[in-house]
């Protein structure tokens, strides 16, 4: 509704004149200020709070991005365990297989039997031991014997490393493993970490007492 210019007139001159009036309208106009700034705070308010609602939604896309790349990461560390067992596994068949057709060495195939030795026994090496039989009690006749001896935790262990393992050289371990005893004063655990394996050598390794560990 418009004034006219007369009330104007009639409404300023009430403002100069009566002080109650003019404290009134400007109480009003105060009022009417602050009531339009609380409508602007509560559309801040729902801007912020919408702002708030974008924001949670791109922190969970971002929760999950990074649940999914965990997730490929350990698949990627569970692919890269597999290849590397299986690498593994490779090399020691080589191994064994060239060691059993003379294209390896002793001293070769006795270090690739090193991941052997580390699975089972938890370490990688061992100590050669030299023992003189002057009885013959191994071979038959006076002899020098050496034979792998791991000491570990109080137990004496005499280790074999064979491509092939027949009953003979479960056999002959077993009097190694007699000879030791007489000669240290300990009764020794008997293992053969072995390629292939003699179907006989097993039966002949369970009668006896000897661990027979596939290396394959």
């Amino acid at each position: 509704m418009s004034l006219s210019a007369e009330e104007k007139r009639k409404f300023l001159k009430a403002l100069e004149e009566d002080e109650e009036f003019k404290f009134a309208v400007a109480g009003f106009l105060g009022y009417r200020e602050i009531l339009e700034r609380i409508v602007e705070l509560e559309k801040g308010h729902e801007e912020l709070k919408s702002g708030q609602e974008e924001l949670k939604g791109s922190f969970e896309e971002l929760k999950s991005g990074q649940e999914e790349l965990k997730g490929s990461f350990e698949e990627l560390k569970s692919g890269q365990e597999e290849l590397k067992g299986s690498v593994k596994r490779l090399e020691k068949t080589v191994n064994v297989i060239a060691h059993r057709f003379g294209v390896l060495s002793e001293t070769s195939f006795r270090e690739g039997m090193k991941y052997v030795l580390e699975e089972e026994f938890g370490v990688a090496n061992v100590g050669r031991f030299l023992i003189e039989d002057e009885d013959g009690l191994v071979y038959g006749h006076p002899s020098e014997v050496e034979v792998d001896v791991l000491v570990k935790d109080g137990r004496h262990i005499l280790i074999e490393m064979k491509s092939r393992v027949s009953k003979g050289d479960v056999a002959e371990l077993y009097r190694v493993g007699k000879l030791y005893e007489k000669k240290v004063g300990v009764k020794p655990s008997l293992a053969i970490i072995g390629g292939m394996i003699d179907e006989g050598a097993k039966k002949l390794a369970n009668k006896l007492g000897v661990k027979i560990v596939p290396a394959i």
